[in-house]
């Protein structure tokens, strides 16, 4: 968050219950960005990723211990493990990598659109370069969280303009060249400025964070 420019860790009593959450511990990345805006980790937790629209680049942190953001585990990778997409995108607010690592997803405000690039190293931000954009902007005029379902044929967006979540299906995993778009979630009823998106392992709840409210707000999904 914007504020105190730190990534804050809570524990959960209850897997996926945002009820049951209490704070832990944080993890300042003011060194880095005072604007941080999107957080993502590599599949076992050993590398951390923030984006921030100071610096306009995604910064890489190595975590000795999985998932763990205490100062005694977390550490910035070095300015070799980090990757500017201001060429792209001078207001970048969310990120997601595929599966693998192998391609990163970029959104911001300033151009509507979610980059993708590619990663020559899975999960190494120092071998990513450009592949191609996807536009929003007939969606969403401000969009700042972006996540795909566990098989990547679907990603969703979420912005300020609009209050909702948006979903667009693929017809190839992690391939943003073909798609279609809907449904749509509208969330302005818990917050009318939604940032960040998640899902739980099997998509049957998602989770909204939100500027407005300061909260993160859980969904239940039939399907």
């Amino acid at each position: 968050g914007w504020t105190g420019d730190n990534v804050d860790e809570y524990s959960l009593s209850t897997a996926f219950d945002v009820s049951s959450a209490s704070h832990t511990t944080l993890f300042s990345v003011q060194q880095q960005d005072i604007y941080p805006q999107g957080i993502a980790f590599n599949n076992d937790g050993t590398k951390m990723f923030i984006i921030g629209s100071t610096g306009i680049k995604v910064y890489e942190y190595s975590l000795s211990t999985a998932f763990d953001v205490s100062n005694s585990s977390a550490v910035f990778a070095g300015n070799s493990e980090r990757f500017s997409v201001f060429s792209q995108e001078s207001f970048p607010t969310g990120m997601t990598f595929n599966n693998d690592g192998t391609k990163m997803f970029i959104i911001g405000r300033n151009d509507d659109e979610v980059n993708e690039y590619s990663l020559s190293a899975a999960f190494d931000v120092s071998t990513a370069s450009y592949v191609q954009n996807f536009s929003i902007s007939a969606q969403e005029s401000k969009p700042s969280g972006v996540t795909f379902n566990n098989d990547g044929t679907k990603f969703y967006v979420t912005g300020g303009h609009q209050d909702k979540v948006n979903e667009y299906n693929l017809t190839s995993a992690f391939d943003l060249s073909n798609w279609s778009y809907g449904p749509i979630f509208g969330v302005n009823a818990q917050d009318n400025s939604p940032s960040g998106i998640a899902f739980n392992n099997d998509g049957t709840k998602m989770y909204v964070a939100g500027y407005a409210q300061d909260n993160v707000n859980e969904y239940n999904l039939t399907s």
